[in-house]
């Protein structure tokens, strides 16, 4: 049966305006379209579309129209740049009333600067990268004066590209920026370094750049399918004094993964505390 997120979706009436149409954006939209929600009700505000974007007008949606055109929008998605949010607000104003749902899924953005700028009942969420193969993980925050059928709303909109958390605490929103927001980075720069100490370790080039790849691929899918912790998947493939034992020593020992790992994941959380000022 449709969950009660996916009808929501699909029921979606009024005009659903998204504004920013780069990678998260478009694969959002891509998304919701998939989902069963009409092209019509659908405008994108974005200055540069790309080719796939512009395409869509053949199905309905409409591409930069003028607000006057438009007039006050029940959703707004804002999907734009933390750093042009201030300049493109002042655009985005004008098509958001009391009662628009805005959802944020800018990094650092505060629904206090969200409501500042346009207005509405506000969601902050933060996606990560996977989004755009309908792998990815949100995790939102509403406003208090987000109403339970436009929190049902959001939930459908964030869901259309893969798991949603929601919290009541927006401090969280920084810590999950870090850890989830950011972890994609965190996850390639892993097979990057796999696949360069194999080289170093006397592989070729493109060998060792495969099987880092598949092995993290296939690794993460594993952790997904598997009901066991990653604690106790780590210790069902280390055997005590064999070869991953040994590395596993260096990687968890003094100056290790676990130090280095909380030392990334504070200094990502304060730069999302920066951007928030």
């Amino acid at each position: 049966m449709p969950s009660q997120s996916a009808n929501a979706l699909q029921n979606l009436t009024g005009t659903l305006a998204l504004a920013g149409a780069g990678k998260m954006g478009g694969a959002m939209l891509t998304g919701w379209l998939a989902g069963g929600l009409e092209a019509s009700r659908v405008i994108v505000i974005e200055p540069q579309p790309s080719p796939e974007i512009a395409a869509l007008t053949a199905r309905g949606i409409r591409l930069n129209p003028a607000a006057s055109d438009i007039g006050t929008v029940e959703t707004l998605v804002v999907a734009v740049k933390p750093q042009s949010f201030r300049g493109a607000g002042i655009a985005l104003k004008s098509f958001t009333g009391p009662a628009t749902l805005v959802v944020s899924i800018m990094a650092g953005a505060t629904i206090a600067s969200i409501a500042e700028v346009c207005g509405g009942a506000v969601v902050r969420a933060m996606p990560n990268t996977p989004a755009a193969i309908g792998r990815g993980i949100t995790v939102a925050v509403a406003a208090q004066n987000v109403s339970a059928a436009q929190r049902t709303v959001a939930d459908a909109l964030l869901r259309a590209t893969g798991a949603v958390e929601w919290v009541d605490d927006e401090t969280l929103m920084d810590a999950v920026t870090a850890v989830s927001g950011s972890g994609p980075a965190y996850v390639f720069l892993l097979a990057e370094e796999l696949a360069r100490a194999g080289v170093e370790a006397g592989l070729p080039a493109e060998l060792a750049t495969r099987l880092a790849r598949e092995t993290v691929a296939g690794s993460g899918e594993l952790l997904r399918r598997s009901e066991a912790s990653s604690a106790t998947l780590r210790q069902n493939v280390t055997s005590p004094g064999g070869t991953t034992a040994a590395a596993l020593d260096v990687l968890m020992g003094t100056g290790g993964m676990r130090p280095l790992m909380v030392r990334a994941i504070a200094a990502a959380t304060k730069r999302s505390k920066d951007l928030a000022k």
